[in-house]
């Protein structure tokens, strides 16, 4: 898979952004040790999926890109998908719930793509695309359940290790676990002595259980205010590597989540949604303990107002 990584980091160069590496020495007496934030937030539609989305749509054949593109998600792969597919003249699809964040919903619609709605609460989504796919012909692009996916999303990690040359730990925030899985490979091909933590909601620790255990485990649609995580589990693919590559798992409180929110946003001026901020709230709360040079996939910044709003309201 590493060379996966590396060919997709040659795919996306003058496509993806070369996001930004920020530090914070407020933040760095906080936690007692140097971190280093690999912000993603700046990447083109606000979050790391962007990645994962060109390395696997501008890889398809003709034919199928002729036949277009069909894919499930909450918000962020969905925009990706979106935008990917506007830039390659490719039509798209979006499976979607009916809740997702507005503000997502519309950047996807903005970059062209075809909403379907479908209801969390009574219907899976996967279920519900692969019966699009099978109607329509198109080809479906997952969220993280996918190599090239999966080495698109790596690219992230690679570039924060190739820039700082070598990091004690890397923590990465864990939905399905593409982000993860890829970020953990990379590490482990740049800098082996790298520990690769993944970083999950309490109320969605379906990865955490199922790395612990050696069982998949699924958690249906998690109350969780990092909606980026709300995936019922780790994929088919993803499981395998995350158990291989990744060195542990962590998890932390809503209440963690929103402090690092404000965190960012108040000391740092980062604008930052709750799912891109799973791995400050582990240090910040004490979750994870840092140790020597720690980076941080800082995942994506796509937070609707509302939510912002209420976050920054509690403090």
């Amino acid at each position: 898979m590493f060379d996966r990584i590396q060919a997709a980091k040659e795919r996306l160069r003058g496509q993806a952004n070369r996001t930004p590496i920020v530090t914070s020495r407020t933040l760095d007496r906080r936690v007692g040790t140097e971190v280093f934030l690999k912000c993603e937030n700046f990447q083109r539609i606000g979050a790391f999926k962007f990645r994962g989305a060109w390395n696997a749509i501008s890889s398809l054949p003709e034919a199928s890109q002729a036949a277009g593109v069909l894919t499930y998600s909450s918000g962020n792969h969905g925009q990706a998908v979106a935008l990917v597919g506007s830039l390659l003249g490719i039509a798209t699809t979006v499976v979607m719930p009916k809740n997702a964040p507005a503000g997502k919903r519309a950047a996807t619609e903005e970059y062209g793509a075809t909403i379907v709605e479908y209801d969390p609460a009574t219907q899976q989504r996967d279920e519900v695309a692969h019966a699009l796919v099978a109607e329509s012909g198109q080809t479906l692009i997952p969220p993280y359940d996918h190599l090239d996916v999966i080495a698109g999303q790596g690219t992230a990690a690679y570039e924060l290790l190739e820039e700082l040359g070598s990091l004690d730990q890397l923590l990465v925030p864990c939905g399905g676990g593409g982000l993860l899985s890829g970020s953990a490979i990379a590490a482990k091909g740049l800098d082996p002595r790298c520990r690769t933590i993944g970083i999950e909601p309490e109320l969605a620790d379906d990865a955490n259980r199922s790395f612990r255990t050696g069982t998949l485990h699924k958690v249906h649609n998690p109350p969780t205010i990092a909606d980026g995580t709300r995936t019922p589990s780790l994929g088919q693919l993803t499981f395998p590597l995350v158990r291989e590559y990744v060195a542990d798992m962590a998890t932390v409180s809503e209440e963690a989540i929103a402090d690092a929110v404000r965190f960012l946003f108040y000391r740092m001026k980062l604008v930052v949604e709750p799912s891109g901020a799973l791995g400050i709230a582990a240090l910040l709360s004490g979750a994870v303990e840092a140790s020597g040079r720690v980076g941080v996939i800082v995942s994506g910044g796509n937070i609707d107002a509302a939510t912002m709003t209420k976050i920054l309201a509690a403090d």
